[in-house]
């Protein structure tokens, strides 16, 4: 291995006393590829356990905690102790190549399709659809449901303990219900759940303070809780960065083991909220990076992507559609073999890539998405 890509195959440990033999994640990623029944199936597991041996933790795919949080189809489920043994299977299919398996948590809220949940029953924090043509008006949540989804949160935790994954990653990126109700776009509730920015705060926090308890209250070992979360959003009125700025305050007093932002790309920059120049994430990383350790990704393709994200002070890499690209990347590292790192995806060669056909062919009917994919 070359000395220079060193810091990549430093072992870290988190708060939660969970080590990782290097610094480089893989991000969780829906893959269509899971039964009706909310079970995973052999392609999903075997997709992963093909990515799992050269990263020192996988995020799987966000699982829905309750049955009217089920955002895809092809997505498996969290919401039901009958699931545990398909939780486990996904669980011993990662660690069993060597890394720390963490089950994504999350609720789809008002992004959910009709047809997947009970009776159509679209939801969130208030009656305000997302932006889109034809988007489903949601019912507002009482506050008895609330209370129900945050214990549900709590209670897929105590599933994921039991299957044997590493740790949890709570969802409280990209649109869905967590996000929602932290959003003004979204949450126009007057109640103890909505109103000013730290009443918007409340469910995201009630959220993690019920993870943290049913771990402490089930685990005899290591097991790692962290957050993910969208630094802005495009809606006006909408996320802004100054918003998640007290977001990121607030959670890095709740002695989580991790901050995972959601970026598309790495490098980008604030739209609206404060008046700095730097990246999203060098912004992140100076506010509490010495208080909790933040996770990069978004668009690292080669590992001098890599060297030059880890720059930054982030401890942590995540790699994306790149571990999907190519499987071996970490391992290619670290063998010298940096130069033989494929940066697009060779549509020849799925089953050697492993890629279940509905991810497969969600990634070939996704121009300009996937290097490769015109």
């Amino acid at each position: 291995m070359n000395s220079k890509y060193s810091a990549l195959f430093e072992s870290f440990t988190f708060r939660s006393n969970v080590s990782l033999k290097n610094r480089i994640v893989m991000a969780p990623m829906t893959n269509f590829s899971s039964n009706p029944d909310g079970t995973v199936t052999d392609a999903e597991v075997n997709y992963y356990a093909r990515r799992s041996a050269g990263v020192g933790m996988v995020i799987t795919a966000c699982t829905y905690v309750t049955e009217n949080g089920k955002g895809f189809h092809g997505e498996f489920g969290g919401d039901r102790d009958e699931l545990i043994p398909s939780l486990r299977q996904l669980a011993s299919g990662i660690k069993d190549q060597g890394a720390k398996a963490i089950l994504q948590i999350f609720h789809g809220g008002r992004q959910v399709p009709p047809e997947l949940v009970p009776n159509g029953d679209v939801v969130s924090a208030s009656a305000v659809p997302s932006e889109g043509e034809g988007k489903p008006v949601p019912r507002e949540l009482t506050d008895q449901e609330v209370e129900s989804i945050i214990n549900d949160f709590g209670e897929t935790t105590r599933r994921a303990i039991e299957a044997g994954y590493d740790g949890v990653e709570i969802h409280g990126a990209n649109g869905y219900l967590i996000q929602q109700f932290f959003s003004p776009h979204s949450n126009h509730r007057e109640d103890r759940w909505g109103g000013s920015l730290e009443k918007r705060l409340t469910f995201p926090l009630a959220v993690v303070d019920e993870v943290k308890r049913v771990a402490a209250e089930h685990t005899t070992g290591p097991f790692l809780i962290g957050y993910r979360f969208s630094p802005e959003e495009a809606e006006t009125p909408g996320i802004t960065m100054a918003d998640t700025l007290v977001l990121i305050d607030a959670l890095a007093k709740k002695d989580l083991d991790y901050l995972h932002v959601s970026l598309q790309d790495f490098w980008s920059k604030p739209r609206r909220g404060v008046d700095d120049t730097r990246s999203r994430i060098e912004i992140i990383q100076e506010r509490v990076g010495d208080q909790v350790p933040v996770i990069g990704v978004g668009s690292i393709y080669t590992v001098d992507d890599a060297i030059q994200a880890i720059q930054t002070g982030v401890p942590l890499i995540a790699l994306g559609r790149e571990i999907i690209i190519d499987p071996d990347w970490v391992q290619k590292v670290a063998d010298g073999r940096e130069d033989e790192i494929v940066t697009k995806i060779d549509k020849d060669k799925q089953q050697e890539l492993v890629i279940p056909d509905p991810l497969w062919q969600a990634i070939i009917h996704s121009p300009g998405w996937f290097p490769g994919i015109e």
